[in-house]
């Protein structure tokens, strides 16, 4: 199954690269949103904020067992199948935050247990779609937010991510 959703991820990131050089130029639909992420990780807070038609900065306050983190995202956007209020997008940031004394619940099952307070770190991606529901100020994602821990490991982690925002022009 871990095999299989990696082989998935890597195919429809090739998909979407090589179908962004044919992609028209379109705007944003909206310039800030606010919401609420789930995720693998984490639960919590966000915001997705365009820099201009294609660029966004995206921001997650995430509260895990025992624990919080603050991830910041770089993403590049684009339509997805030729539907003006679906989005591909896909990125790349970084993650800061702690955990308490507990387990670090990961995504595959690999779990660690800590005795003490540790410091989280590390690099992140994200690849997903967005849909913004035509004449509503909701967008929904669904995406897969690859990540490495630095400072409590290494370790690699795949965790899917679902979003719900409000969207303001």
């Amino acid at each position: 199954m871990k095999k299989t959703t990696y082989i998935l991820f890597i195919a429809v990131s090739f998909l979407f690269i090589a179908n962004r050089t044919k992609a028209q130029s379109q705007s944003a639909d909206y310039k800030f949103a606010a919401g609420l992420k789930f995720g693998g990780y984490e639960n919590g807070i966000s915001g997705k904020y365009f820099m201009d038609d294609r660029i966004s900065l995206e921001g997650l306050l995430g509260f895990r067992q025992n624990g919080v983190v603050i991830t910041g995202l770089y993403e590049f956007n684009q339509e997805a199948f030729n539907v003006p209020a679906l989005k591909f997008y896909y990125g790349f940031g970084a993650h800061i935050g702690s955990i308490g004394q507990g387990t670090y619940r990961t995504f595959n099952g690999n779990d660690r247990r800590y005795n003490n307070a540790q410091l989280l770190l590390g690099a992140d991606g994200a690849i997903g779609l967005e849909y913004l529901i035509p004449d509503s100020p909701i967008a929904v994602s669904l995406d897969l937010n690859p990540r490495v821990e630095l400072a409590s490991g290494p370790f690699f982690d795949l965790a899917p991510g679902l979003g719900i925002k409000y969207a303001f022009k």
